[in-house]
């Protein structure tokens, strides 16, 4: 596979895998402003060509790295980062479980966004 190139779409809620020109994968994401703020994974999805090639993984640490770079927390309500954060706790540190559940409770006051 050619190089990935991975870019961060604030606006849309998406952090984008592009290969080949094509987006072939993404993690949709949310930011929390309270208690604190904090990135909200709620989706990871690899193009179904792609998968297996490392891509969910690497835009897993790419959403941490760039929580780290703006001093905030990741509060992953998405199955797929949180058990890459529990493999790589060097990377990912745990979130406050009062984040998690502030970020379920956003989750569910706007149930068309994701």
């Amino acid at each position: 596979m050619s190089e990935t190139e991975i870019r961060d779409d604030r606006a849309a809620g998406r952090l984008e895998a592009v290969g080949g020109g094509e987006v072939v994968g993404r993690i949709e994401y949310f930011v929390l402003d309270g208690p604190q703020r904090a990135l909200v994974p709620v989706h990871t999805i690899v193009e179904p060509a792609h998968e297996g090639k490392g891509i969910a993984g690497s835009l897993a640490r790419e959403l941490y790295a760039i929580a780290e770079h703006e001093g905030v927390s990741v509060a992953p309500l998405c199955p797929y980062v949180s058990k890459w954060a529990e493999r790589h706790p060097d990377e990912a540190p745990a979130a406050d479980p009062a984040l998690l559940d502030a970020a379920q409770e956003w989750l569910a006051a706007h149930p068309g966004r994701f």
